[in-house]
């Protein structure tokens, strides 16, 4: 990668992260895993109690990077066809016409996700995985930077669903995002009883786009020029077989994992200002790629044991490469 390539990349996202900062408060590790899934194509499951900022996280991201964001609310009696559109006979034409629902956007966040029935859910899959949508026998592309940020409460789980394993996999990363530290808080409290509130920041135009949406398919390309040694490679791969054959796991972490670390350590490696890969990028990045794709066995969750804990252990059984 050429030194103005690398240049040009860690400026577009160091100024992607001091726009978001001007909203969020604290959680760096949660906006770069975040800035991570749209530069990599990848799609977001937020995972937080409420109120600490997930939505308005989305939301600034979509401002700051320029893309049209849309909302969902999920909840048991939405229906598919909320989701992507319907078409409706137009008396006047004579002929039907194609309404467009919240999911022609570029990033959508799908609020509460685990609200919904899986017929519900289904109507991401194919969005998800193909960036098209089909409806009535039609199919309808969606924009190329489609993202699905997902939320959901961790501690809530009255009235929800759990989300199917293929939907699931098609997540590149589980971003955790905790209440902030005290320091935070306290810089958050002061600032809403200002001018100055997270959202009055948002909703003022405050925000300055560092890009506009068409843009982000040089820096995509720019993150291609990121280099990956073949060892690191067979590390990665090692890392996700290992997850298969964990005594704990009933079904381990598939080929779309594999993709997904090595596609997520290229845009961390550019976020750390690099031009390469190393080993600790795969080490920071394995457990929010794998832990949502792992399913244990019974025996070993009614321990207590957590799917972060095993990938942790796989993490310590693994060779890392010189």
């Amino acid at each position: 990668m050429s030194e103005a390539s690398l240049h040009t990349l860690q400026k577009i996202l160091q100024r992607a992260r001091q726009e978001i900062s001007k909203v969020i408060i604290g959680q760096q590790e949660v906006i770069d895993k975040t800035l991570i899934a749209v530069f990599t194509t990848g799609h977001a499951l937020i995972e937080g109690v409420p109120g600490v900022g997930k939505t308005v996280l989305v939301r600034t991201i979509g401002q700051v990077l320029g893309c049209e964001t849309n909302r969902i609310q999920f909840t048991p009696d939405l229906m598919p066809t909320d989701i992507t559109g319907t078409n409706i006979y137009n008396l006047h034409k004579q002929r039907f016409d194609l309404v467009k629902g919240p999911i022609f956007t570029t990033f959508l966040l799908a609020d509460e996700i685990n609200r919904a029935p899986a017929k519900t859910q289904s109507a991401l899959l194919q969005a998800m995985q193909e960036h098209q949508v089909s409806i009535d026998r039609d199919t309808h592309p969606l924009s190329p930077h489609f993202t699905v940020f997902a939320t959901q409460n961790p501690v809530e789980y009255e009235g929800t669903y759990p989300l199917p394993e293929a939907q699931k996999d098609r997540f590149l990363l589980k971003i955790a995002m905790k209440e902030p530290d005290r320091e935070d808080e306290l810089q958050l409290a002061a600032r809403t009883l200002g001018k100055d509130s997270p959202e009055r920041v948002l909703d003022s135009g405050a925000i300055q786009p560092v890009l506009a949406e068409k843009q982000l398919a040089l820096c995509k390309q720019l993150l291609g020029e990121i280099v990956v040694k073949e060892e690191l490679i067979a590390y990665v791969v090692d890392l996700i077989r290992a997850s298969r054959q964990h005594e704990s796991v009933m079904v381990g972490a598939g080929p779309r994992a594999t993709q997904g670390l090595l596609l997520a350590c290229r845009a961390a490696a550019a976020l750390d200002g690099r031009d390469f890969v190393v080993p600790d990028d795969v080490k920071e990045l394995a457990v929010p790629v794998m832990e949502h794709r792992l399913v244990l066995r019974p025996e070993f969750e009614i321990e207590g044991l957590t799917a972060g804990e095993v990938v942790a252990d796989i993490l310590q059984q693994v060779e890392v490469p010189k």
